[in-house]
C-alpha cells in the first residue's frame, strides 16, 4: 500500500511538473512554439470532439457527476474506518494534476499564441471617443436592422429559440470563414447544453465554457434567446484554439454576422453593440445614453425590449458566488498573459472599431 500511494505521489507531482515547466517555456518564447503548437492543439481538438460529439450530451457533466459520486464514496469509507483519509488526498491529487496536465498541455498554452489581429490582416489600435461613438452607433443600427427579423410572440418577445438547432448551426459556424482565415479551421462539432451544472455556471454570472479534457463547447439550456448563439459561437472559437477571451467574442461576432440564419447574425451585432455601449459608457455617460436615446424606430425598441429580457433572465441568477467566481477567473486569465483579467472579456471593443473603420 505504501509503495502504491509513493507512485502516484511520484507521478503526480512529476505531472505538476511538467506544466510548470511548459508553462515556463511558453511565457518566456512563445515564438518558438508558434504556430505549430496552435495547429497540433486544433487538430488534437477536431479529434476529440468529433469522438465525444458521438453522444448529444455534455460528457464533462457526466464526469463530474462521477468524480463527486467517487469523493463522496471515500468520504464515507473513511468516516467508517475503511480507509484512510491519505488515500482520498492521493487520489484526489492524481486525479487533479491528470485533468490538469491534459488542460495545459494540450490546449491552455494558447494564450500565449499570436495576437488574432495578426491572423486577420486587422490593424487594432487604441481609439478615440468619436470613433467609439461612431462605432456603437453603428452597431446599434445594424442590430435593429435584424431585430426586426427574428420571430416574435404577440408581446414582441423573442419566440424561444431550440437549443438542439441552435447548437447544430453554432457548431458549423465557421465553416463560411476558414477559407478566407485559415485560423478558423477545426472542428465543427455541435455546441453542447450543460444540463447538471449550467445553472450553477449561471450563478457563477458564466454563460458557456470550454472543456479541453473532452473538447467540448458548452453552454447552460436557460441562457436567453439574444445572447445564445453568441455564446455559442464563443465557446467554439475556444474548440478552434482561440484562447483569449477578446478573440474568441471577436470570432463570434464574425461568426454570427456571417451566418446565413437571421437570428446568429441578430446576436452577433446585438452583442457587438452591448459591448461597445458598455465601453462608450465607461468613458462618458452622458453620450451613451444620448445615443441610445436617439432613435426611436420599431428595430430600435425590439432591441431595448431584448435587452430588458435579458437583463431579466440573468436577474434570477445573481448571487454571491459570481464575485468569487470573477475573483478565480480573473486570476486564471492574468496568470496565462492575459493581463487585464476579467476585463479582457470586453477588450472586444477594439476589434469591433477596428472591424467597423476598416469596412466602413
Amino acid at each position: 500500500m505504501y509503495n502504491i500511494g509513493m507512485k502516484r505521489l511520484i507521478i503526480s507531482s512529476l505531472l505538476l511538473l511538467v506544466n510548470l515547466i511548459l508553462y515556463f517555456l511558453f511565457r518566456n518564447d512563445p515564438g518558438s512554439f508558434f504556430p505549430a503548437y496552435r495547429s497540433m492543439t486544433r487538430q488534437w481538438m477536431k479529434v476529440l470532439s468529433s469522438v465525444t460529439g458521438l453522444v448529444r450530451f455534455s460528457l464533462w457533466d457526466i464526469i463530474l457527476l462521477i468524480l463527486f459520486v467517487l469523493f463522496i464514496y471515500s468520504v464515507i469509507r473513511i468516516i467508517r474506518k475503511k480507509d484512510k483519509l491519505k488515500n482520498l488526498l492521493l487520489n484526489a491529487y492524481l486525479i487533479g494534476s491528470v485533468i490538469l496536465t491534459m488542460t495545459v498541455s494540450c490546449w491552455m498554452l494558447n494564450h500565449y499564441s499570436p495576437e488574432l489581429s495578426e491572423e486577420i490582416g486587422l490593424e487594432v489600435r487604441k481609439y478615440s471617443q468619436e470613433e467609439l461613438y461612431g462605432t456603437t452607433e453603428y452597431y446599434l443600427l445594424k442590430a435593429s436592422e435584424y431585430s426586426v427579423q427574428v420571430k416574435r410572440d404577440d408581446q414582441n418577445h423573442i419566440i424561444e429559440y431550440d437549443f438542439d438547432e441552435m447548437a447544430d448551426i453554432a457548431g458549423r459556424s465557421y465553416g463560411s470563414l476558414e477559407d478566407e482565415y485559415p485560423v478558423f479551421s477545426g472542428s465543427s462539432a455541435r455546441v453542447k447544453k450543460l444540463t447538471l451544472t449550467g445553472d450553477y455556471l449561471l450563478y457563477n454570472d458564466i454563460s458557456g465554457i470550454f472543456i479541453p479534457v473532452t473538447a467540448e463547447s458548452c453552454v447552460p439550456g436557460n441562457i436567453p434567446d439574444a445572447d445564445m448563439p453568441f455564446a455559442m459561437a464563443h465557446e467554439a472559437a475556444h474548440r478552434l484554439c482561440l484562447a483569449g477571451e477578446d478573440e474568441a467574442n471577436f470570432a463570434a461576432f464574425m461568426a454570427c454576422t456571417n451566418n446565413d440564419d437571421v437570428r446568429f447574425r441578430y446576436s452577433g451585432y446585438y452583442n457587438a453593440f452591448s459591448y461597445c455601449f458598455s465601453s462608450l459608457y465607461r468613458q462618458d455617460k452622458d453620450s451613451a445614453l444620448q445615443l441610445y436615446e436617439k432613435y426611436e424606430n420599431e428595430g430600435v425598441a425590439l432591441l431595448k425590449l431584448d435587452r430588458r429580457d435579458t437583463s431579466e433572465a440573468y436577474k434570477k441568477y445573481d448571487s454571491p458566488l459570481s464575485e468569487i467566481s470573477d475573483r478565480i477567473n480573473d486570476t486564471y486569465l492574468k496568470t496565462f498573459g492575459e493581463e487585464e483579467g476579467i476585463r479582457s472579456y470586453g477588450l472586444v471593443t477594439d476589434y469591433l472599431i477596428a472591424w467597423y473603420l476598416k469596412n466602413n
